[in-house]
């Protein structure tokens, strides 16, 4: 399947302001990075959260929207109304090389990533309960692996739609180049 067919929704569950705004944005940046269409928040309203997700879209480009739900299993059922497959990234799951076949054929998946404890209900309701191991690890690692299965290495060559800036691989130093369409000269300033 080509990777533009792909539309996957990454779903954080229970994300809390003081505990997890790292957390959540580093799950972000891998969501947009490795080609997620849409980021989706539950748990506590960080609208400071979402406005940071924005500058960097903003910044960097690519088309992944940034939502927020109270209700996550509402989320899921209108997901899974529109035709998409439901994955719970866990490490209690069935090994990702086992799944991912299946996954990957259907071309809408939305992708739970847990916070705090994860309700139960989150694996009654996934059709696939997927684990990039079976040790205690990072739903961050868990989510660029996963990501990474599902295209197959091509989300790492992704040009992102519209950047103001983007980086020039370099063997040394850093060469970042701003877009000429853009003349905002606040970019990379703080």
């Amino acid at each position: 399947m080509n990777e533009n067919a792909f539309e996957i929704g990454v779903l954080r569950l229970g994300h809390r302001i003081i505990r997890d705004k790292r957390v959540t944005m580093h799950a972000f940046l891998v969501s947009r990075a490795f080609g997620a269409s849409a980021f989706i928040i539950h748990g506590d309203k960080d609208s400071k959260l979402e406005e940071n997700a924005n500058k960097i879209v903003r910044i960097w480009g690519g088309r992944i929207r940034i939502e927020y739900t109270e209700n996550w299993l509402e989320t899921v059922r209108k997901w899974r109304e529109a035709g998409g497959l439901i994955t719970h990234l866990t490490m209690y799951g069935m090994p990702v090389e086992s799944v991912i076949n299946d996954v990957r054929r259907s071309g809408r998946i939305l992708v739970i990533i847990g916070g705090q404890k994860v309700p139960g209900e989150a694996y009654r309701v996934s059709d696939y309960n997927v684990s990039i191991t079976n040790q205690p690890h990072s739903e961050i690692a868990a989510l660029a692996i996963f990501l990474d299965r599902v295209f197959q290495g091509k989300e790492l060559y992704k040009q992102h739609e519209n950047p103001r800036v983007f980086i020039v691989p370099s063997p040394r130093g850093k060469v970042i180049c701003r877009n000429p369409l853009y003349r905002d000269d606040s970019i990379g300033r703080r």
